[in-house]
C-alpha cells in the first residue's frame, strides 16, 4: 500500500513539474544593447558653503558626502567608467559672475583608480556658490562619446544660485540632444524649492529624484545608481520626424527619441513586407507644467492618407507620461516578389500650457518600432488569443484529470482493504 501511494504521489509530482516547465518557459531575451562601450557615470557634487551645515547624523553635509563617496568608490563595478565633478569648490569670493563658473572635473571619467579618486575627494572643503546649470553642461561634455549608457548623479543641498541659467532648462536641452544621458538627483536635507528644482532636472531626462537625510541613505542610493549604469540597456536613437508623410524618415525596428511641439504632428515611415506585422508604440512626456485634459494619438496610414489602424490615450493631469500603441498585420501575398508596403506613422498630441511656460524645446517623445513575422504561424503566441495561457489551461485540466483518477483509485482500494479487515 505504501509503495503504491508513493508511486501515485510521484506521478502527480512529475505531471505538475511538466506542467510548470511547459507553462512557464524560459523568458526570451530583451533588446540587446546598441553598443559595447563601457557604461559611464559622472558624480556631480555640490561643494558650496552651505555644505558646512551640521545636520546629517551629527556631522556636516560635506562629511556625509565624503563618507558616502569613499564607500561608493569601493563598490563601483570594474566595468563602469566613473568620474567626479564638483561645483562651488574653488571660488570663495562674492563675485557672482566668477562664482557661477566654479565647476571643475575632480577626477576624469575613465577606468577607476580607487586610491587616486579617494585622495581627490579628501581634499574637498565647502567653499562657494551653487552653479548647478553650468556643472550639468560640463558633466554632459565629460560623458560625450561612445554608445554605452551615460548617467549623471547630482548631489546637492540647495537650489541653483546662478539664474537665469535655469538648470531645469539645461536638463531639457541635454535630453533634446538624444544622446541617451540620464540625470539622477539627490537632495540633502531638502526644502520645497530645492525639491522642485531637482525633481524637474531628473524628470527632464527620465531620471529619479531622492530626498536624503542620513549618510547610509546617501551611500545606498548612489550605489544603486552606479550599479544601474552597468545594467545592459537599449540606447534610443535620435531621429527627427517630418510634418508630412512624404517627407518622413524611414525607420527600422528599434527605439527612437524625438521632440514634438505642443499640438504638433510628427510623421515617420516603416516598410512592412507581406506576411509581417508592424507593432509600434509611442510615449510623450510632460516635462513641464501642463494644463489638465490632454491626449496622444498614434495612427498608421497608407501613403495615400487612408487610415489603417490607430491607438489613442487621454490623461487628466495625474500622470506626466502618456503612452499608446498599435498593431498592423499585413496579409501574405500570392506574388513571389510582392513589394513592401510603406506605412506612415503619425504622432499627434493635445498638450497645452499656461502663459509664461516655455514651449521650447518640444515635449520628449519615445517611439518603439518592431516589424516581426505575422501571427499566421502556430509558434506565434498572438495566434492563440490567450497566448501561452491556453497551454497552461490545457495542462492544468490534464493534471487535474489524472490526479483525480489516481486519487479515486487509491480511495477505492483503501476502502476495499478497510472492509476486508
Amino acid at each position: 500500500m505504501i509503495t503504491r501511494t508513493r508511486l501515485a504521489a510521484g506521478a502527480c509530482a512529475l505531471l505538475a513539474a511538466l506542467a510548470a516547465g511547459m507553462a512557464f518557459p524560459a523568458g526570451a531575451s530583451a533588446g540587446e544593447p546598441t553598443g559595447e562601450d563601457a557604461p559611464k557615470v559622472d558624480l556631480v557634487l555640490d561643494v558650496s558653503g552651505s555644505m558646512r551645515t551640521r545636520d546629517i547624523d551629527g556631522g556636516t553635509r560635506m562629511a556625509a558626502a565624503k563618507q558616502a563617496f569613499n564607500e561608493v568608490l569601493d563598490a563601483t563595478p570594474e566595468e563602469v567608467q566613473l568620474g567626479i565633478r564638483t561645483l562651488g569648490a574653488d571660488y570663495p569670493g562674492d563675485d557672482r559672475k566668477t562664482g557661477c563658473k566654479d565647476t571643475a572635473q575632480l577626477y576624469p571619467v575613465g577606468p577607476l583608480d580607487r586610491t587616486e579618486a579617494k585622495t581627490a575627494v579628501a581634499t574637498l572643503a565647502p567653499t562657494g556658490w551653487t552653479p548647478i546649470g553650468p556643472a550639468l553642461l560640463k558633466a554632459a561634455d565629460d560623458l560625450d562619446g561612445g554608445d554605452g549608457s551615460k548617467r549623471i548623479v547630482l548631489i546637492s543641498d540647495g537650489e541653483d544660485t546662478c539664474a537665469p541659467l535655469d538648470p531645469c532648462e539645461v536638463a531639457r536641452e541635454i535630453a533634446a540632444k538624444g544622446i541617451g544621458l540620464t540625470i539622477d538627483t539627490l537632495g540633502l536635507v531638502p526644502n520645497t524649492k530645492m525639491r522642485q528644482q531637482l525633481s524637474c532636472i531628473a524628470e527632464a531626462t527620465g531620471g529619479t529624484y531622492t530626498s536624503v537625510e542620513h549618510t547610509d541613505e546617501l551611500t545606498d542610493k548612489v550605489n544603486q545608481l552606479v550599479d544601474r549604469a552597468a545594467d545592459p540597456v537599449v540606447t534610443p536613437v535620435a531621429t527627427e520626424g517630418a510634418d508630412a508623410c512624404a517627407k518622413a524618415p524611414t525607420l527600422k525596428s528599434g527605439l527612437y527619441t524625438d521632440r514634438e511641439e505642443f499640438g504638433q504632428q510628427r510623421w515617420y515611415r516603416v516598410d512592412v513586407e507581406p506576411g509581417q506585422e508592424l507593432r509600434a508604440s509611442v510615449s510623450v512626456g510632460a516635462d513641464r507644467a501642463v494644463n489638465p485634459s490632454y491626449g496622444v494619438l498614434l495612427r498608421a496610414v497608407t501613403v495615400h492618407g487612408r487610415e489603417i489602424v490607430r491607438g489613442e490615450a487621454a490623461g487628466d493631469g495625474r500622470t506626466d507620461v502618456l503612452s499608446t500603441g498599435l498593431r498592423y498585420p499585413k496579409a501574405e501575398s500570392d506574388e513571389e516578389d510582392a513589394p513592401a508596403e510603406a506605412v506612415c506613422l503619425q504622432v499627434t498630441n493635445s498638450f497645452s500650457v499656461a502663459s509664461g511656460v516655455k514651449t521650447t524645446p518640444g515635449l520628449p517623445l519615445e517611439l518603439t518600432v518592431d516589424v516581426v513575422d505575422g501571427p499566421g504561424d502556430s509558434d506565434d503566441v498572438a495566434a492563440f488569443g490567450l497566448g501561452r495561457g491556453w497551454w497552461l489551461l490545457g495542462l492544468l485540466v490534464l493534471v487535474g484529470f489524472v490526479a483525480g483518477l489516481l486519487w479515486g483509485w487509491l480511495s477505492r482500494w483503501r476502502f476495499a482493504i478497510w472492509r476486508t479487515n
